[in-house]
């Protein structure tokens, strides 16, 4: 017997915990700035993520570490101004809570206070705990994420799937089962084998958000970027390319230059 969807005029963390309870799959994307998380949350995401992803696809740098908590404060802002529903959730970026659990707090602190926005993410298991627990004493919502976690990529040396061997599959399913005994609201597994995020998924009361995890977890979250294929390098088996605005978008700037060179743009209905 099918339940009907509650709708939820604004999402909040117990909305997703709800979600999860009735068995409704949580739709997460990322955004950086307003114009685009204005149109996202008007699709009706349930849950915009303000990735230090923005360092690859806003910054054009090769990995995830650049990217500044200024930075990541000023992109979190403008997606803010431009929600009216859904749930936004902010990366602490690389160095800002790592080994130094008032560090974390005081980041955590800043993106709460100069953004507005509603929850932060970390990457990390048990390495990271009292971090996590100090944030989440003052309390902010904390979101964890854990199997490929890209700030690590230089410890990892690669993009490969992770938990594939026994011994660190074991290490993920006890920080996913610390994480939620701490606090977490909610769990992000990147890139794991589908059985296993299936497996961590059904063990946990909170939410698990899969990125590459398989269709066994509560929800999906991709970057948008990614998924509208204004991105054309970067093809993992789990994007899904919902647009090729890449080839889009080339034609139409191909035609404004040529309409502007050949005195076509603009015409006589387009000037005062």
């Amino acid at each position: 017997m099918s339940v009907a969807k509650k709708q939820y005029k604004r999402v909040t963390v117990k909305s997703l915990i709800e979600m999860k309870n009735n068995n409704e799959k949580i739709s997460m994307l990322t955004a950086y700035d307003y114009t685009m998380a204005k149109i996202v949350d008007g699709a009706g995401i349930d849950v915009i993520l303000v990735g230090d992803s923005a360092s690859n696809v806003m910054a054009g740098h090769e990995t995830t570490l650049p990217i500044t908590l200024d930075q990541m404060i000023y992109h979190a802002s403008s997606v803010i101004r431009a929600i009216d529903r859904c749930l936004v959730v902010v990366d602490l970026p690389f160095g800002t809570y790592q080994g130094n659990s008032k560090q974390a707090l005081d980041s955590a602190i800043r993106i709460m206070k100069e953004t507005g926005g509603h929850a932060v993410k970390l990457e990390g298991g048990a390495e990271i705990e009292q971090s996590i627990s100090r944030i989440l004493t003052a309390g902010i919502p904390v979101m964890g994420h854990l199997g490929l976690t890209p700030q690590s990529i230089y410890k990892f040396g690669t993009y490969t799937v992770r938990a594939k061997e026994e011994a660190e599959a074991q290490k993920l399913k006890e920080d996913a089962k610390l994480l939620e005994e701490l606090g977490c609201f909610a769990l992000v597994l990147e890139k794991v084998p589908a059985k296993l995020a299936q497996e961590v998924a059904e063990s946990l009361t909170i939410p698990v958000i899969g990125i590459g995890a398989g269709s066994g977890v509560d929800g999906q979250v991709l970057v948008m970027h990614d998924m509208l294929g204004m991105t054309h390098e970067f093809n993992p088996r789990f994007l899904r390319r919902y647009l090729d605005l890449h080839t889009e978008m080339t034609n139409a700037f191909k035609q404004y230059i040529s309409d502007v060179k050949s005195v076509d743009f603009p015409n006589e209905n387009e000037q005062y």
